[in-house]
């Protein structure tokens, strides 16, 4: 339609340019009149020009001309030039519109797991462009809303650490009990021990291996009690050890069994592994019974030197203070292949002047000695009140290096604990007859700060 308006227009406009003023359907007279070549360049220049043609609709000039040129008559003319617009502004429309053809994009849902099963993502397609907007945050925003960390996420399911250390963490030990009821004696068997963790002692020489022991009390009778054997460098120690402790029925199951494990080191003494507490009257002690139970942390407690009982008798007619050593029981050990040599030496102390020692002689190879020897004093009833006794354990070395100092008391003026203090007055209440009390070692450090008797014996 847009070639044949165009070729009538073109018509037009040459018929009247020539001077004829005949219609569109008798353009074949103005046209034939002509000779060859008479359409001239710029005929079809002003046709092009006043043609209000698009630019895929422009033609050629110089193909016309070409057209024209080549034709016989002025009526072929006519026909190819026709033809020629005709077919420029087809092949200027096949070429529009190949140019501006868009590629074929497959519009099918595209599928992506969006965590809902199913559920399609469809793609848009180009579209006009947008005006710049506020820049947008990228989906993996770093705001802190979106990192906010949530500690119920990383909450243990476990006990908590308030409630103790893992009890594997500790290691096990292994026992066994029995009642003897024709003897009325209980027999405890520590067996062995199993996974103890490595020393926790500081300034150790050897942090990889333990020297284990287990101490056994009935509490809450802790002085009573007895101790096994040092197993030198093992986690896994093997004791196959039997206590005897002579107690009625009726009073052991009221007790409490505390099997108590530690860490043997020359320097830093003791250091507590971990215990069990097992009621006795859970158990039934009419036949042996043999179990595994978990170490478990204990409360820190004083530092243990041992135990030593003590007789003082003042005759004041005679003004003589006579010192009865009875025995030890758990001291310290000091060596660990071959336990303790102890022995005990009295000092006495008057008006903070060291007057004069006397000693006991030496226990071969034990931690629980017994003594059975007494000491006298010459003093005179003013003197007593002014006087002290510091009374200490050694352990012999042979005389070849100093012996090592175990624990030590103090009685009299200047006192090293409130035991010690009970212990004079009893004594000063009840002159003429003897008064016997079991008092716990303490440590030089200790003594020497609350007492200047201590300080002044070497």
């Amino acid at each position: 339609e847009k070639a044949g308006w165009l070729w009538q227009k073109l018509q037009m406009i040459l018929c009247w340019r020539e001077g004829h003023s005949c219609c569109c359907c008798c353009c074949c007279c103005c046209c034939s009149e002509d000779e060859p070549g008479h359409t001239r360049k710029e005929d079809i220049q002003y046709v092009l020009q006043h043609c209000d043609l698009s630019d895929s609709e422009s033609v050629s000039t110089s193909s016309l001309l070409r057209h024209q040129s080549n034709s016989s008559s002025p009526s072929s003319s006519v026909k190819d030039l026709k033809s020629d617009i005709y077919h420029q502004i087809e092949l200027r429309r096949s070429n529009s519109v190949s140019s501006r053809q868009l590629p074929v994009i497959d519009v099918r849902p595209i599928e992506f797991w969006s965590g809902v099963r199913g559920e399609g993502i469809q793609p848009r397609l180009p579209g006009p462009p947008k005006s710049p907007g506020p820049p947008r945050s990228p989906r993996w925003s770093t705001r802190s809303a979106d990192y906010e960390i949530r500690p119920h996420l990383y909450a243990s399911t476990s006990s908590s650490l308030e409630e103790g250390p893992d009890e594997d963490l500790l290691g096990r030990i292994h026992f066994s009990l029995h009642y003897d009821a024709s003897a009325s004696i209980f027999l405890v068997k520590v067996l062995e021990a199993a996974d103890l963790p490595r020393p926790a002692c500081k300034d150790r020489n050897d942090m990889a291996h333990s020297n284990p022991y287990v101490k056994i009390s009935l509490l809450p009778d802790s002085k009573n009690s007895c101790q096994t054997t040092v197993k030198k460098k093992t986690q896994d120690p093997v004791y196959e050890e039997t206590f005897r402790f002579e107690i009625p029925y009726k009073e052991v199951v009221r007790r409490t069994l505390e099997l108590k494990v530690k860490d043997f080191d020359k320097y830093s003494r003791h250091c507590v592994v971990g215990h069990i507490l097992l009621p006795l009257q859970n158990v039934n002690l009419a036949r042996p019974s043999r179990m595994w139970r978990p170490l478990t942390q204990c409360s820190p407690e004083s530092e243990e030197y041992g135990e030593l009982l003590l007789s003082l008798n003042y005759l004041p007619t005679a003004g003589r203070l006579n010192v009865d050593v009875i025995k030890a029981k758990q001291i310290l050990q000091t060596s660990l292949v071959r336990g303790a040599d102890p022995y005990v030496r009295v000092s006495l102390v008057v008006r903070g002047r060291h007057l004069k020692s006397k000693k006991t002689g030496v226990k071969k190879i034990t931690l629980s000695p017994s003594f059975n020897e007494s000491f006298s004093f010459q003093l005179a009833g003013p003197e007593l009140r002014e006087s002290s006794l510091v009374v200490t354990v050694w352990d012999w070395n042979g005389g070849v290096i100093r012996d090592e100092f175990i624990g030590r008391i103090v009685l009299g003026k200047q006192p090293s604990g409130p035991h010690e203090i009970t212990h004079w007055n009893n004594m000063m209440g009840s002159q003429r007859h003897a008064v016997a009390q079991w008092h716990s070692l303490q440590s030089r450090l200790h003594c020497d700060q609350v007492s200047s008797a201590s300080r002044a014996v070497p």
